[in-house]
């Protein structure tokens, strides 16, 4: 039981080190906005991550059976990056204005985190390699299989909470051109992940 905790954890922490779409929106957001606006993103990419390991434990068949959902989902990602990554290039933040109420503002950037992670279909056929990997090379039982992705998940919520308090510390240094050029390459960053998810899904 250690050793699926442990191996959870360090998978978990690996998963969030990627420097994706939701590493930059971490570090962009908490940096604009404070670092609690960076924690409202982790937890929507938790939720997610949540929904995707219980597929992964349980089985694809429970998904609907819609046509060609992989690529239903992977063109709504590649809109959402598109959007995403050409809002940062022409005015350096997103053009959707952040809303003001508390809960408004709560559901914007739970959202956000949510989505960055959910419409990458990389993400969920990530968690599904794992749940094969752990079950049929490290033959663990469904209790250990429960403690590994209980560990991955709970690693990468923590990770990616302490990035968005790092990048709050560090807002000192971004001055408002450093603010400019990061934004602009997170949104180059987007455009590039939705060019990718595009080519591995409707081209190649």
């Amino acid at each position: 039981m250690l050793e699926s905790l442990f191996y959870g954890t360090l998978t978990g922490i690996a998963l969030c080190l990627t420097f994706g779409t939701v590493f930059f929106s971490l570090v962009q957001n908490s940096v604009d906005n404070g670092y609690k606006t960076g924690i409202k993103i982790a937890a929507g990419v938790f939720i997610c991550d949540l929904i995707f390991v219980f597929f992964a434990i349980f089985g694809t068949s429970l998904l609907p059976d819609i046509p060609d959902f992989k690529k239903w989902m992977a063109g709504a990602g590649v809109v959402f990056l598109l959007i995403l990554g050409l809002s940062n290039l022409i005015k350096g933040q997103p053009k959707v204005a952040y809303p003001k109420t508390s809960l408004g503002n709560l559901l914007y950037y739970f959202t956000t985190g949510f989505l960055l992670n959910g419409l990458n279909p990389v993400n969920f056929i990530s968690w599904v390699t794992i749940a094969s990997y752990i079950r049929t090379n490290l033959h663990y039982n469904y209790n250990q299989v429960l403690l590994f992705f209980g560990a991955s998940v709970i690693a990468v919520f923590l990770v990616e909470c302490a990035i968005a308090v790092f990048a709050h510390r560090l807002k000192r240094v971004f001055t408002p051109r450093v603010v400019t050029i990061f934004n602009k390459v997170t949104g180059i960053v987007f455009i590039l992940i939705a060019c990718q998810i595009a080519y591995a899904n409707f081209i190649k």
